[in-house]
């Protein structure tokens, strides 16, 4: 029989919200002077093993700058969130701040045509992956979207052959890839308007949320609602 859970609504809107201000990001690196993918690692490190094995040091350091930025914002995010499952309660808030002060600090850099700003957008990156890690032992992942591709070609294929399949996957995953497009085709129309400080609109966004989230969580320990279950 499928499995049928549900995730609270503050869990899918979130969700929503969070990998459309991803796509926004990585369409503005992607766009920008270094054309660079800054939500997720894997062309990352392909280009540094290239430029190791090219003997290119410039370039093999400014990858290792780069993945490093993403690990130690995954890092903070540990620190701050102390939680591997999606739960309501949890310091969610501050990662969201966080995360919109480092996008501020990285437009500047980025506007002067400095490196360190996608750093900086990376290291934005890597808090906000590592914030929604679990729900349920499903991964739930709002910067890059490789794993929901991975995920809706193995559901289909396993309905193909008869399968039941778990629903409520299938729709997290269309719900991360949709967004997330969603997400980075307005970041490529800002982008022609905003140039490198198309990143002001996703750090706003991101801190919009940040402190939507704490009212919420606020609201509902003041009115008792299981917000989990929301």
């Amino acid at each position: 029989m499928t499995v049928l859970r549900r995730l609270p609504r503050w869990a899918w809107i979130g969700g929503g919200i969070l990998a459309f201000i991803a796509g926004m990001v990585n369409a503005a690196g992607y766009m920008g002077f270094r054309h660079q993918s800054i939500t997720n690692l894997t062309g990352s490190t392909s280009l540094l093993g290239i430029a190791v094995g090219t003997g290119d040091g410039g370039e093999a350091w400014h990858w290792l700058l780069s993945i490093s930025a993403f690990v130690i914002g995954a890092l903070l995010s540990g620190l701050i969130v102390q939680q591997h499952t999606l739960k309501l309660g949890r310091r969610y808030g501050v990662a969201l701040v966080l995360e919109s002060l480092l996008l501020f600090a990285a437009v500047p850099l980025l506007d002067a045509g400095s490196s360190y700003g996608l750093d900086l957008a990376a290291m934005a990156a890597g808090l906000q992956n590592g914030m929604a890690s679990t729900y349920s032992g499903m991964v739930f992942r709002t910067t890059h979207v490789s794993g929901m591709f991975t995920d809706l070609g193995i559901y289909i294929g396993q309905r193909l052959r008869g399968l039941e399949v778990d629903t409520l996957r299938i729709r997290v995953c269309l719900l991360v890839v949709v967004t997330f497009t969603l997400g980075s085709a307005v970041g490529a129309m800002l982008f022609q308007v905003l140039g490198e400080r198309t990143l002001l609109i996703p750090a706003v966004l991101t801190g919009l949320c940040g402190v939507g989230y704490g009212v919420y969580r606020q609201y509902t320990l003041i009115r008792g609602i299981d917000a989990d279950a929301a």
